[in-house]
């Protein structure tokens, strides 16, 4: 079962899933007709229902409900953020706690940003699960950020706080997913790069982490199916770039466009014509995934030269 599956990631799991033979449900709030063999069934994110009869029996849920982050960062829509993911979370976990066969695994969507902005660490390290340092008090950021480190934190915490003690429960803490589809980051860094913006944003040295959306397939399917690891794991590609060595391999992808350089006013300014927010440009994250390669998970795409041009073929063939 995949609540939240209707978005761009959650369809991209859900065809892969049902390609490879897997009995999918999404859950999502508004009825929509998915591909043949998927059924759908609706909720409201927050209070139990006939869909919670999906839970029961279910060999696994993945869920990924929560609202895009791709917005203005206005008080409104914060608070948002933050009851769609708690809300969905503990309504999943309420549902798994009442059913008599639960699931043997439970992936909850969380997010890469629970981490510091990676130049505050002072010590050259990317952020893993177990020495990583949790945001949310770094000097001279955006206070906003805080906030949404606390969406992240109390998104795991709704997971965590599930009364669910015979399904295993893992928190997928997932960096940007790329994939060529439209709508999606990638289809919007592309458009920068196509139009000559891509170049570097306040100079370009934070980070960014990313995974292509096949290896993120990929290690939900490796999680699923691997009983030994719970709790947090990141799903983020082992080489996370600066972002403006990003944007110039994406501009390499695409034919070698220009790319003029922004400044943060500038970027201010983007955004706001954009409708989305510069904590997605701005915030250095440097996330590596440590327990899945301990794991003896493979990346198909590790790097991202050679993953921006596999993107745009993608987008291309699209």
């Amino acid at each position: 079962m995949i609540p939240g599956g209707t978005g761009q990631v959650g369809g991209v799991l859900r065809r892969a899933l049902a390609a490879r033979g897997d009995e999918v449900v999404v859950v999502s709030r508004r009825p929509e007709a998915l591909e043949p063999g998927i059924r759908h069934v609706v909720w409201d994110g927050r209070t139990q229902g006939a869909w919670a009869d999906e839970v029961d029996g279910a060999d696994a849920v993945v869920n990924l409900a929560g609202r895009s982050v791709s917005c203005r960062y206005t008080d409104a829509n914060l608070r948002q953020m933050m009851d769609s993911r708690v809300d969905s979370t503990r309504a999943v976990g309420e549902a798994i706690s009442r059913a008599s066969d639960p699931p043997r695994v439970w992936l909850q969507m969380s997010t890469a940003t629970i981490y510091a902005d990676a130049r505050s660490r002072g010590d050259d390290r990317p952020h893993d699960e177990v020495g990583g340092v949790i945001g949310g008090e770094e000097p001279d950021v955006p206070l906003y950020w805080e906030y949404s480190v606390r969406i992240a934190r109390r998104w795991e915490q709704a997971q965590a706080e599930a009364a669910t003690p015979a399904t295993r429960r893992v928190a997928l803490r997932t960096a940007m997913v790329m994939t060529p589809d439209r709508g999606g980051i990638f289809d919007y860094l592309s458009w920068m790069a196509r139009l000559g913006l891509g170049g570097p944003v306040a100079g370009g040295r934070q980070h960014v982490s990313w995974i292509h959306g096949e290896d993120f397939v990929r290690a939900v399917q490796f999680l699923l199916e691997r009983d030994d690891l719970e709790g947090p794991v990141n799903l983020a590609a082992p080489g996370p770039v600066p972002q403006g060595e990003l944007m110039r391999s994406l501009r390499h992808a695409w034919g070698g466009r220009p790319g003029l350089p922004a400044t943060r006013l500038m970027a201010e300014v983007g955004a706001l014509v954009l409708r989305t927010d510069t904590e997605l440009l701005l915030k250095s994250r440097r996330v590596v995934p440590a327990r899945l390669l301990e794991a003896g998970f493979t990346f198909t795409h590790p790097r991202w030269r050679s993953a921006a041009i596999d993107l745009v073929d993608g987008a291309r063939r699209r």
